[in-house]
């Protein structure tokens, strides 16, 4: 510190007797970091999960959970959101939506599950763009499966399957739906 701070009226002060000795009580306490020190997460505690009360049994619990900060190695960058002119061509009907579904009236584990089969079956019949609704929620709040369903989409087991994703046109069901893009099957190659 230069023993110097700005008044309230911007000039610069010296520091009072009383500050420098708070100051060097403060630096000498101070200990460098060092670049050995290791960050140790908690233990997961998978046995002292409890079971979920029957009004929310079929809410999240069979949903995975996607908790970043449970893994060893740095989480991929997000996924593109589908290329303007994509997303033009899709909403005037000049690309094709392949497959549609609709996740309205399902839990989030129910459509967690379809979503997921839905996107394997896509990908297995080399689908390109497909119509995901999830609906707007009611009222002023978003709809669970309309915040979720992105983040699923993000998540590692549905990751490998989608290419990229944005909100779909008003004609498709705008904000209460998205348009995906699924990733190409990869072929083995055989010798």
């Amino acid at each position: 510190m230069t023993g110097r701070n700005r008044s309230a009226h911007g000039r610069i002060r010296s520091l009072t007797p009383e500050e420098r000795k708070l100051w060097g009580s403060v630096a000498r306490q101070v200990r460098p970091l060092t670049r050995a020190v290791l960050v140790q997460r908690p233990a997961e505690a998978a046995d002292t999960h409890t079971a979920p009360s029957s009004h929310d049994a079929n809410a999240s619990a069979a949903v995975p959970a996607h908790d970043p900060h449970s893994r060893s190695y740095p989480l991929p960058p997000p996924l593109a959101p589908i290329d303007r002119k994509a997303r033009q061509k899709l909403a005037r009907g000049h690309n094709a939506i392949d497959a549609r579904i609709d996740l309205h009236g399902r839990t989030q584990a129910q459509a967690h599950r379809a979503l997921r089969k839905f996107l394997l079956d896509a990908q297995a019949a080399g689908h390109r763009y497909v119509l995901v609704i999830t609906g707007k929620g009611r009222d002023q709040e978003q709809g669970i499966l309309r915040r979720q369903v992105p983040l699923w989409l993000e998540a590692p087991d549905l990751r490998d399957l989608v290419v990229g994703f944005d909100t779909a046109h008003m004609g498709h069901g705008g904000a209460g739906a998205l348009y995906v893009r699924v990733r190409r099957k990869r072929q083995r190659l055989t010798e």
